[in-house]
């Protein structure tokens, strides 16, 4: 490209959050963008599934870091509260162990601890607020350092939070592991468990992750939103505001192949054999997928190859819609096994499923308390449902009203393009995993038809060359978090987004690496002059 002249259209490959959020970024700067999907929806892993006549969200379940999406759509000339109805969750999930053994906590931290101390003692609870603030403090060293900046090395993090920083740096704990460390706060081992979970957020293990990942529970301290409509309606709303800044979005188009020109990318050629020019493009895609040669032999050189033994977990999932009973199911209720040691032993060392696996559970048609969300829904629909589809306790059970929306998860090896997960694999996996529910209380009513699993192996079709992996590569030893691709790479004009990159995986982290990918396209142009105002990429939230 010659000096002085501007790109006049970028290419974006990939619809999820992240290929939207970056589309989104470009067309704010004035940008003609087109994006590219090969699916018939937008939203990649925040999809839904059609069971019976129901859909039901089938991808992430937890909308976290609500200022990451404010920021986006403030830059969009637009507000988070004006396209997408959320409401704060006051409970943030339910846990159990045993028909006799359950602990919510909740978005209120001493409201937590009153009941962490009265299921397992004072000293646990003060063991929480302790765990809390060191979790708050690592969050607030990286947020500006490292979640919202580009991708950095240790001794570049060291350089950015300058000598004032080094003791909060000092204290992110990246050479210990989650688990030992979680012991200096928690010696009931059910909170070690729970608290240990969160590594799993990174499709990781908490006895090989760093401790770093206490931050993941602040996270949710911070605010856990439910969004009317379910999850996927982010996707839609992301792609209806994208629409709107003039982003032409092409669905069931997949790129067969990232073409080069001199050096570097000039365009996309689709499976049908369209072929689509550009100066620049974002890729939205698995970076396993580029490594492996999927966008083309020449593409591949601008990224390694991820191996197989880096990769994060899987999962085995089943939407169903079912009649549960026994058991007080809120939106967010967690099931875990009796021994969590040997639940990834299964997972990373034997790549199998687990003999007893922890559950998670995501009951769509329930809200997080027995009080009414809203009074002012309309009378015509179900009685039982408020405006957000939550039942509502003043009305009766949602048991009594029929079956219930559920996604039902358990963690697997992310080995789905060298094992085909057959039916009795996955039945005798189930049967387990439902035993493990009946132990805790909770009775399942489903149907065989009215249920749908999804193994790795399918993942691995859904999301090619992951292997079925769904948070690219796991979150193991310090060096982890430096290890994820960041949005530039070696082919001049290729610039990447998504969970598989720098800042992680997760709804908002993948958001941000959209808005890293369009910041670092819009920093290489030959001018970056832009043609209006938008807010600063990676500023700080102002709620």
């Amino acid at each position: 490209m010659s000096a002085g002249t501007q790109p006049e259209r970028v290419i974006v490959i990939g619809a999820g959050v992240g290929g939207l959020a970056a589309a989104v970024s470009l067309a704010a700067h004035g940008l003609e963008v087109d994006l590219f999907e090969r699916a018939a929806t937008p939203g990649g892993k925040l999809r839904q599934v059609a069971v019976g006549d129901a859909r039901i969200d089938a991808g992430p379940t937890v909308f976290t870091m609500r200022w990451v999406f404010e920021e986006l759509f403030a830059a969009a000339g637009t507000s988070l509260a004006t396209e997408l109805p959320l409401q704060p969750a006051e409970t943030l999930a339910r846990h159990a162990w045993s028909a006799d053994e359950r602990l919510d906590l909740f978005a209120d931290l001493q409201r937590s601890a009153d009941s962490i101390g009265q299921f397992a003692g004072a000293r646990e609870a003060r063991g929480f607020l302790r765990f809390s603030a060191d979790a708050r403090g690592i969050f607030r060293t990286l947020k500006e350092s490292f979640i919202t900046n580009s991708r950095t090395t240790p001794a570049g993090l060291m350089q950015r939070v300058g000598l004032g920083g080094l003791g909060g740096l000092m204290s992110i704990k990246p050479y210990s592991k989650l688990w030992p460390v979680l012991g200096d706060y928690f010696k009931d081992p059910r909170l070690r468990q729970l608290f240990g979970r969160y590594a799993t957020y990174c499709g990781s293990s908490p006895f090989l992750a760093p401790a770093t990942l206490m931050l993941v529970a602040h996270v949710e301290q911070d605010g856990v939103w439910l969004v009317e409509g379910g999850m996927h309606q982010l996707a839609l709303t992301m792609a209806e505001v994208a629409t709107r800044l003039g982003v032409r979005l092409h669905y069931s188009s997949p790129v067969a192949e990232i073409l080069i020109e001199r050096g570097r990318t000039c365009g996309v050629r689709l499976t049908s054999g369209e072929i689509h020019h550009a100066s620049a493009l974002v890729l939205n895609a698995d970076t396993a997928a580029l490594g492996a040669g999927l966008f083309g032999t020449a593409a591949a050189r601008a990224l390694p190859p991820t191996p197989p033994s880096a990769r994060s977990l899987s999962a085995l999932t089943w939407n169903l819609l079912a009649e549960p009973s026994g058991f007080p199911l809120v939106r967010h209720s967690v099931f875990f096994s009796r021994d969590y040691a040997a639940e990834f032993r299964d997972l990373f060392e034997r790549h199998r499923l687990p003999h007893e696996p922890t559950v998670y559970i995501c009951a769509q048609d329930r809200g997080d308390t027995d009080r009414h969300l809203d009074r002012h829904w309309d009378p015509h629909r179900d009685p039982h449902l408020d405006p957000l589809g939550h039942y509502n306790a003043e009305h009766g059970s949602p048991s009594s009203a029929g079956p219930e929306r559920l996604l039902c998860l358990v963690n697997a090896p992310a080995i789905g393009d060298r094992h085909a997960f057959t039916p009795a694999e996955i039945n005798a996996c189930a049967e387990r995993t439902f035993a493990l529910l009946n132990r805790c209380g909770l009775q399942l009513q489903a149907p065989p038809d009215l249920s749908q699993p999804t193994s790795p192996t399918q993942f691995e079709q859904l999301f090619p060359a992951s292997g079925g992996a769904l948070y690219g590569r796991a979150s193991h030893g310090w060096m982890a978090s430096f290890s994820r691709p960041g949005a530039r790479t070696k082919l001049p004009g290729l610039y990447l987004a998504g969970g598989s990159t720098h800042p992680g995986p997760g709804l908002p982290m993948a958001t941000l690496s959209g808005r890293l990918a369009a910041r670092s396209l819009l920093e290489d142009r030959p001018s970056t002059k832009a043609s209006r105002k938008t807010a600063t990429f990676g500023g700080t939230s102002t709620r």
